[in-house]
C-alpha cells in the first residue's frame, strides 16, 4: 500500500470501521464486433474487430495459457451453478485476456488459441425464451474456454458450440459467439436453453454484430454456410413467435424476429457501423441485414475506425462538439462508457504471424498494439497471475486483483482515459495525435518486422518466435511509456485525500480531500458548485458533490489551499472494497476543467 506523506497524517478528519462486502456485478456485457470476409479485406487476409463492453470494476489481464494434459476423469468447473463438463485429454494453448473481477464475468474474456482459432462475444439478450431446457445448470464461461481448448478451425468451434449447447443447453437469455480463423468467420448465436444457429460470413461480406441477433433468413439445408439446432424453426411454431405466411412454407423464417424480443429493425450501433462500411446513411427504419458488401475493401485500419466512433459528425453526434464526453451521452456508442479493451485480428495462413492488434481500455484515446500469436511470453506487466491460477480463480477473484497497481499496464490506460473524460474536447486532439502517430509507427514497420521474422522462421521456427516475442514487449513497453506521459501532461492538479480508508457499511461522516495550490493552479478560483469525488469506472453524473469547502495553507507553502468536504456515503455507495484510484474533477471561476485523482483503501 502506499502511505500517504507525513504532512497529511495530522490533518486526517475521519475515524472509519469495518464494513461488509460489496462486490460490482458485471450486468451488462455489451459489445460489438465486426467480421471481414478474406475477399472483402484489403490484405485478402480475414479480420475480426470486436470491442469488449462491460461494467463495473474489473482488470484485463493478458495470458498464455500452455497445452496441457488432463487426467481421465478430469471435469470443467466453471461457474458452481454450471454443469460439470467432462475435459477432453489434451487442450491447445492460447493467448487469453481475461475481464477479472470480484464477481466472476461469464459473458467476457477474449482467446485465439495455438491454430489461430479466435473467440469474442456480444450481449444478445433478451431472447423470448422463458422456459429453458437445462441438464445440470447449462452452460456459460466454459463454451467461449472449451472452444478455445479444442477447435482447430473456426468451423470446427461452431460444431463443438452446438454440440455443447445442445446437450446442455445455454444458460444466459441470448448471446452470439464469433469464431473465426484465417479461412472464414461464424457467429454462432444461441438462445436461452437449446436452441441456436450459426451462419458463416461470406468471404466478399463485412458483417457487425452489436448486442442483438443479427441472423435473419436461415437456410437449414445449406450446411455449408448455416449450422442450427435441428427444430429451431418449428419449436418458433409451437411457441407462437413464428407464423409462416403460408402452411409448411418456412422461406419467410426470420431467426432474429422469431427469438429476439422486443425486435426491433436495427441497433444504432449497427445503423452507423454499417452507415461507414456501405459509405451511404442508413435509415433508422431500414431492415438491416446479416452481412453487407461494401463498396470498398477494408483493411485492419479501418476496422478500427469503426471501433472507435462516437458517431461523430452525424446527427447521433449528442457532444456538441464535445463540450461533453462522448461515452456518457444519452446514446450508445460503439466506442463507449464500458469499453474496456478493443481488438483487431488479422489472421495469417501461418499462426504464430497472426497479430493481435488490441488497447487496453477504450480506443479513442489509447493504441492498438500488434501482438503476435506466436509470442513466448506476455509483455512485462500486462499478465500478473500463472494462466492456470487465473483460469482456476476466474470466480473466486480477491480484491488485491482489482486494486489499483502503477506496476501494472492496466492501470497506465486507465488513468489516461480517465484523465482525458471530464476534459475530452480540451485534450482529445492532442492525445490523438500521439496516439495515431504511434500506431503508424507501428503499421510502417510492420513489413520490416515480418520479413524479418519469416526469414528466421525459415532457418529455425523458434528463433521466428523468439524474435516476435521481443518486438511484442518493445511495443508493448511504447505504449503504455506514451499512456504515462500523457496522463502527467494533463494531471495538472495535486489532489490529496486526507483519509486512509473510508468504510461502505459504516458510511456517516465526512471525506475531506485537498486540492493543492502550485506555481500553475491557484485553488481559491475553485468553482466549489462544480467539484465531484468518484471512483471510476462509473458515470460521472453519480459521483459525490461537494458539501463544503475552506481555504487551507495544507501542506505550509505560503500558498492557500481548498479543503473540500464529500459525504462518504456518497462517495462509498458505488465504491467496490479494494485499493481504489478516486478522481476528482471540477471547474475554475472561468471555467476551466481540471481533474485529479488520489488512491484510497475502501474497506467492508
Amino acid at each position: 500500500m502506499v502511505r500517504k506523506p507525513m504532512i497529511f497524517q495530522a490533518i486526517l478528519s475521519l475515524t472509519l470501521v469495518v464494513a461488509v462486502v460489496a462486490c460490482l456485478a458485471l450486468p451488462a456485457y455489451a459489445c460489438s464486433s465486426i467480421i471481414v470476409g478474406k475477399n472483402a479485406s484489403k490484405t485478402g487476409e480475414v479480420l475480426l474487430g470486436h470491442n469488449e463492453d462491460n461494467g463495473g470494476r474489473l482488470v484485463m489481464p493478458q495470458y498464455i495459457m500452455p497445452r496441457r494434459q488432463h487426467e481421465p476423469g478430469t471435469m470443467i468447473r466453471s461457474e458452481d451453478f454450471a454443469a460439470l463438463i467432462p475435459q477432453v485429454e489434451e487442450t491447445w494453448s492460447f493467448i487469453w485476456t481475461e475481464t477479472r473481477t470480484l464477481s466472476g464475468a461469464s459473458f467476457s474474456c477474449g482467446f485465439i488459441n495455438e491454430w489461430g482459432v479466435a473467440v469474442m462475444s456480444d450481449n444478445c439478450g433478451p431472447s423470448n425464451e422463458d422456459n429453458p431446457d437445462l441438464l445440470d445448470g447449462g452452460i456459460g464461461y466454459g463454451l467461449r474456454r472449451i472452444i478455445a481448448e479444442r477447435a482447430r478451425t473456426a468451423r470446427e468451434g461452431v460444431e463443438i458450440a452446438a454440440e455443447l449447447v445442445g446437450t446442455y443447453g445455454y444458460l444466459a437469455s441470448g448471446r452470439s459467439y464469433q469464431i473465426v480463423d484465417k479461412n472464414e468467420g461464424w457467429m454462432f448465436q444461441a438462445v436461452n436453453g437449446k436452441h441456436y444457429v450459426a451462419q458463416r460470413v461470406g468471404d466478399d461480406e463485412i458483417a457487425f454484430i452489436p448486442n442483438r441477433y443479427t441472423i435473419r433468413k436461415v437456410d437449414l439445408e445449406d450446411t455449408e454456410n448455416f449450422i442450427a439446432s435441428p427444430d429451431l424453426i418449428t419449436y418458433a411454431i409451437e411457441r407462437g413467435w413464428y407464423i409462416p405466411a403460408v402452411p409448411g412454407d418456412y422461406s419467410d423464417f426470420d431467426f432474429a424476429k422469431a427469438y429476439q424480443k422486443g425486435y426491433t429493425p436495427n441497433d444504432i450501433r449497427q445503423r452507423r457501423a454499417y452507415s461507414m462500411i456501405l459509405g451511404r446513411e442508413i435509415g433508422e427504419d431500414e431492415e438491416i441485414p446479416f452481412a453487407v458488401k461494401a463498396q470498398r475493401k477494408f483493411g485492419p485500419e479501418d476496422v478500427m475506425e469503426i471501433l472507435r466512433t462516437h458517431y461523430e459528425g452525424t446527427a447521433d453526434d449528442l457532444t456538441n462538439g464535445y463540450e461533453v464526453s462522448p461515452h456518457f451521452v444519452a446514446n450508445r456508442k460503439i466506442c463507449t462508457s464500458t469499453t474496456q479493451e478493443s481488438s483487431v485480428v488479422q489472421f495469417r495462413e501461418n499462426p504464430i504471424f497472426t497479430v493481435y492488434w488490441r488497447t487496453s481500455g477504450r480506443p479513442c484515446v489509447n493504441p492498438y498494439v500488434p501482438w503476435y500469436l506466436g509470442i513466448l511470453s506476455v509483455p512485462d506487466g500486462y499478465g500478473w497471475l500463472d494462466p492456470i491460477v487465473a483460469m482456476d480463480t476466474h470466480f473466486s477473484a480477491h480484491p488485491d486483483d482489482v486494486s489499483y497497481n502503477a506496476s501494472r499496464a492496466w492501470w497506465a490506460f486507465m488513468d489516461l482515459q480517465n484523465i482525458a473524460d471530464p476534459q475530452y474536447g480540451e485534450v482529445v486532439d492532442e492525445i490523438q495525435k500521439h496516439v495515431f502517430a504511434l500506431e503508424k509507427e507501428f503499421f510502417n514497420k510492420q513489413s520490416e518486422i515480418e520479413a524479418t521474422a519469416y526469414a528466421l522462421y525459415a532457418q529455425d521456427p523458434q528463433k521466428a518466435r523468439e524474435f516476435l516475442t521481443e518486438y511484442t514487449h518493445e511495443v508493448a513497453k511504447k505504449a503504455w511509456d506514451l499512456a504515462v506521459e500523457l496522463y502527467e501532461k494533463f494531471a495538472t492538479v495535486d489532489m490529496h485525500i486526507l483519509a486512509h480508508e473510508i468504510s461502505k457499511s459504516s458510511p456517516e461522516g465526512m471525506l475531506s480531500v485537498a486540492i493543492l495550490s502550485t506555481e500553475n493552479f491557484d485553488a481559491r478560483e475553485i468553482d466549489l458548485l462544480s467539484v465531484t469525488l468518484g471512483p471510476a469506472y462509473q458515470n460521472p453524473s453519480r459521483w459525490a458533490p461537494a458539501v463544503q469547502g475552506a481555504l487551507q495553507d495544507v501542506n505550509r507553502d505560503g500558498k492557500a489551499d481548498m479543503v473540500v468536504k464529500f459525504k462518504v456515503e456518497d462517495v462509498a455507495g458505488y465504491a467496490t472494497v479494494c485499493y481504489l484510484d478516486l478522481w476528482l474533477s471540477g471547474k475554475t471561476l472561468d471555467g476551466n476543467v481540471f481533474v485529479a485523482k488520489d488512491l484510497i483503501n475502501i474497506v467492508e
